[in-house]
């Protein structure tokens, strides 16, 4: 996605405090697999939609040494609902993982980290043209990928609640990307999005956990969609502060530094920095913008938010789409 506007950066932490219950251990679980470690681990890119997770997962993937896997955990077809890239049946935006549940999406999971492609379930399942060329790029990707000791890089939103999970079970390197809050409900604004609370309130292990997002029980049904983002927003935030194991990082602190804030991603995630790299950091973050009028455009058989764009320009003007009041209420909201 394209990296966006901003006034406050929130400060890049790795948060390694554990709270009583790990995010994505329900009580009494044990532990149920032994995640990979140093350069096999996987790289899950999250944070909310509209939050930079596309951009942010393509520079990752400049370097070469990952395989691009985009959304497994969107519930919409495409780029969700492709069992040969995700074996498990998603019934939820923001899908809640825990090790409650984990019988259900570990094993699909781990195929997918593990870059095993299942042809004939996406076969069986998806057999449009458009989905036969998905196929093909997809389960290629995967083959070459395992067979030349690539990892996989997960560019989910979706996945933003569960990143505890994908940290203490998956052995992910988790980055979570945060955009400022005014230029993040101004994003959902000009594309005419909203979020419906049932979607997260229908998920009795995410509230179990989370027990706080029942106080958003209340605008459910609720027309004012600058409020709903601005408090998704906020709780998402909350998750992630106390979330082990994820690096949460500025949006606009990227935007405004690319190649310094890249490469320390790069080390964070254990790929090696180098001048391909850095090269096609730089020729993507500089330059006219080939931003499509909706926000999205299309990368080969994919529909993404990223695409070249001037990132230190992105920064200017990050209310556009609220009004003055509408803006000065989303900072109220979420300070």
């Amino acid at each position: 996605m394209n990296p966006g506007e901003g006034a406050t950066a929130w400060s890049p932490a790795v948060r390694e405090n554990a709270p009583e219950r790990e995010p994505g251990r329900g009580a009494g679980c044990a532990v149920m697999s032994e995640p990979p470690a140093g350069d096999a681990a996987p790289v899950l890119v999250t944070g909310l939609p509209r939050s930079g997770t596309s951009w942010t997962g393509k520079m990752l993937a400049a370097g070469r040494d990952l395989v691009y896997v985009n959304e497994p955990l969107n519930p919409q077809h495409p780029p969700g609902r492709c069992p040969g890239v995700l074996r498990a049946s998603v019934t939820h935006r923001f899908q809640y993982i825990c090790d409650d549940n984990a019988a259900h999406w570990l094993p699909a999971f781990r195929d997918t980290v593990t870059l095993r492609y299942r042809w004939l379930s996406e076969l069986r399942a998806n057999h449009s043209p458009y989905d036969l060329a998905r196929l093909l790029r997809y389960g290629t990707a995967f083959t070459l990928g395992r067979l030349t000791g690539r990892r996989a890089l997960l560019d989910d939103p979706f996945a933003v609640l569960s990143a505890g999970w994908f940290a203490a079970r998956l052995g992910c390197r988790v980055i979570a990307l945060v955009r400022d809050p005014v230029s993040f409900v101004a994003s959902w604004q000009r594309l005419g999005w909203t979020v419906y609370f049932h979607e997260l309130l229908e998920q009795p292990l995410l509230v179990r956990d989370h027990p706080e997002l029942l106080e958003l029980r209340a605008l459910i049904g609720s027309q004012d969609r600058v409020l709903k983002a601005a408090l998704l927003w906020r709780a998402t935030r909350t998750i992630l502060e106390r979330t082990p194991g994820v690096l949460v990082t500025s949006y606009e602190s990227l935007a405004a530094d690319p190649l310094t804030g890249f490469h320390r991603l790069y080390d964070h995630a254990g790929l090696t920095w180098t001048p391909l790299a850095a090269r096609r950091i730089t020729r993507a973050c500089t330059g006219p913008s080939s931003r499509a009028r909706t926000g999205f455009a299309w990368s080969g058989l994919s529909r993404t938010a990223f695409h070249r764009m001037d990132s230190r320009h992105a920064l200017s003007d990050p209310a556009r789409g609220l009004s003055p009041e509408d803006a000065a209420r989303v900072r109220a909201l979420t300070t």
